[in-house]
């Protein structure tokens, strides 16, 4: 009986082990287990036009969920089957170590630093950081900001930038985006700090203010990224990313979401990353 009792005991271990086996994945977030839950969660911006921002019918778009979206049509067949996260710049590797989302697609500029915690895949975009003033007090050189204050928003490459780099010039520093560029208008700051891409966009819309420096620190990949470890997913985005380079995805999204910000001011390839290729 107790010969009999073993031998059951054992077959039924060895089916649950199989049963597991058909039902686990290696990395929660791997393509097959987005597969198996039914939808892509992608932690996004929601007040970054023209990359990831909510337009006036509540909806997600941008440079970034352009990309978003074929990627979940690609892996999922349907690009709506997508469970946003809006973040912040301060807080983008945070919400993906929780594991509250699959990819992080918010313009995120890929730094040594960051990937101490995070893989990076392929870029689709490359920026530099720039500056923007009010053209009664235009800033085109640092120096001129001597005694002045530089707004910033936390955690992202300008704000590592000029804290390492710049400890003379006086930094503030805001979490949001829309805050920062708001400190601005109203005179808390000199100027504002961030991606070249962005400042220039945010200067094309509001009269009155330029861009006086374009580039500072070099031109850098903007990726999306993944949990640490996670190398299905960040194997399956390159992929991705390489097939889509093929039709010249990434200009088709420029000219959708970007050129009706910068019209002739910018060009594409100035830009753009194309099948991931930087």
């Amino acid at each position: 009986m107790k010969k009999l009792f073993r031998v059951l005991t054992l077959a039924l271990l060895s089916f649950g082990v199989m049963f597991g086996a058909e039902k686990s994945f290696s990395h929660p977030s791997s393509p097959e287990a987005i597969k198996a839950r039914g939808v892509l969660r992608v932690a996004v911006f929601g007040d970054k036009p023209p990359f990831g921002y909510i337009d006036a019918k509540g909806k997600n778009v941008g440079y970034d969920i352009y990309f978003v979206k074929r990627l979940a049509k690609e892996l999922l067949g349907d690009e709506n089957k997508v469970e946003y996260t809006i973040v912040e710049p301060a807080t983008r590797v945070d919400i993906l170590e929780s594991g509250r989302t699959d990819i992080v697609f918010a313009n995120f500029t890929v730094t040594d630093e960051r990937k101490k915690r995070v893989d990076f895949a392929n870029p689709y975009f490359k920026t530099a950081i720039g500056v923007v003033s009010h053209e009664k007090d235009y800033i085109t050189d640092l120096k001129q900001l001597k005694g002045k204050k530089l707004i910033v928003i936390r955690g992202t490459t300008a704000d590592v930038y000029f804290t390492k780099n710049h400890p003379e010039i006086s930094l503030i520093k805001y979490d949001q985006i829309s805050d920062a560029f708001q400190a601005l208008r109203d005179g808390r700051g000199a100027a504002l700090t961030q991606d070249n891409t962005l400042v220039l966009a945010w200067a094309l819309e509001n009269k009155g203010y330029k861009v006086g420096i374009g580039s500072l620190g070099g031109v850098d990949p903007i990726a999306p990224a993944v949990q640490k470890g996670n190398k299905e997913l960040k194997d399956w985005i390159n992929k991705t990313f390489e097939q889509l380079g093929k039709e010249k995805f990434a200009l088709k999204a420029f000219n959708e979401t970007l050129k009706p910000y910068y019209g002739d001011f910018v060009k594409p390839e100035d830009l753009i990353v194309e099948g991931g290729k930087f």
